[in-house]
């Protein structure tokens, strides 16, 4: 006897063709629904044609027809009434049981998780950055053929911000460059049919990507005029301040080459001392001793030399979360039906790596 309860898939959503794929939409919205009303009313109308000398009386199967390529007019041209993903989370399913048949893919979270708003913010942006950049080393294959235009046109948003916005260019070359290097070789192995597509739209994408390299090449930072208080104005213990709360020894180095004082803080041995004991341990430094003219260890070299065997801690303003009772993975400002009584001590935050990790069987 098969089961005839309410099927758990939602039956009966609205679904339109968009840039970034099929998106659900909203079944109605208030300017639709006027427009379909005034469309019900004139179903059994008279329409005048000509000098008004013939009448036509408007069949009520044309009017529906009519009504219908109107609504499809209006949710392909109306960007406003489409609701993209209503929420802002994921259940991370690894096996197929009676509720759910199959399993959750990289590629729909990477959808659903809504990363093209999630670069607008300043706190998210590195975190997103950073997960592409690992997608194009090693999982770009894995993505779907939505989540693969999904990954460009988010890359394309970010590109254009950095060109607009001149914010950590330095990020956004790297990933680039990683892309650009996996692209070409998986080009050459494409009748292995390791790439989703024609092959044309791919030659396509990587000439865009040369392209995008060109652009942040001849990047030129905008001076700006303020004169009021500088970052040269500041006491020394305070620009010494600023430079220990980098946790990353490239962005030390470009601060250092503003004025002659900051370069001169830049180079402070306990400077590095300390940026090395917090990324690598001990074990670490004894395998990978850097010693000076003098004879002191020359913390500076060692922390670049550690950096190309081991990786280092990372840092984001705000990350994915996920939920060891829910098995939901969502932004954390977002929420997520928990069923524990106390959600907090559920939640572990994700980082990129971790990301991909949850979705490798």
């Amino acid at each position: 006897m098969p089961f005839l309860g309410q099927d758990w898939r939602s039956p009966g959503w609205r679904w339109v063709k968009t840039e970034d794929g099929w998106k659900r939409c909203e079944p109605f919205s208030p300017a639709l629904e006027d427009e379909n009303n005034q469309l019900n009313d004139i179903s059994h109308a008279v329409i005048i044609t000509g000098d008004g000398e013939d009448e036509e009386i408007c069949g009520t199967e044309d009017c529906e027809f009519a009504a219908k390529k109107r609504k499809k007019d209006h949710f392909r041209n109306n960007t406003d009434s489409q609701c993209f993903y209503r929420e802002k989370w994921i259940y991370v399913h690894k096996e197929s049981t009676k509720e759910r048949h199959g399993y959750c893919t990289l590629g729909e979270a990477f959808n659903r998780l809504d990363f093209s708003s999630a670069i607008q913010d300043i706190r998210r942006f590195n975190y997103v950055v950073k997960l592409l950049q690992l997608i194009a080393k090693s999982q770009l294959t894995s993505l779907s053929g939505a989540a693969q235009k999904n990954y460009f046109n988010i890359l394309d948003k970010i590109v254009q911000k950095v060109l607009e916005d001149q914010y950590n260019p330095r990020l956004i070359k790297d990933l680039l460059q990683d892309l650009s290097s996996t692209l070409c070789i998986l080009i050459r192995g494409v009748g292995k049919s390791v790439l989703v597509g024609n092959i044309n739209i791919w030659i396509c994408r990587l000439e865009t990507i040369l392209l995008w390299q060109q652009q942040l090449k001849n990047l030129q930072v905008n001076k700006q005029v303020n004169n009021g208080l500088t970052l040269s104005d500041l006491p020394l213990h305070m620009l010494n301040n600023i430079l220990h709360r980098f946790s990353d020894g490239w962005d030390i180095v470009t601060l250092g080459q503003v004025t002659p004082t900051l370069y001169m803080l830049s180079e402070d041995r306990q400077l590095w001392k300390k940026l090395c004991q917090y990324h690598f341990a001990e074990k670490q430094f004894c395998r990978h001793l850097i010693l000076s003219e003098k004879g002191h260890i020359d913390w500076k070299l060692m922390y670049f030399a550690l950096q190309k065997y081991y990786p280092i801690k990372e840092q984001y303003g705000d990350t994915l979360h996920f939920c060891r009772h829910c098995s939901i993975l969502f932004w954390k400002d977002t929420g997520h039906p928990c069923t524990a009584s106390d959600p907090n001590t559920c939640l572990m935050p994700v980082s990129p790596q971790h990301f991909i990790d949850l979705f490798k069987f």
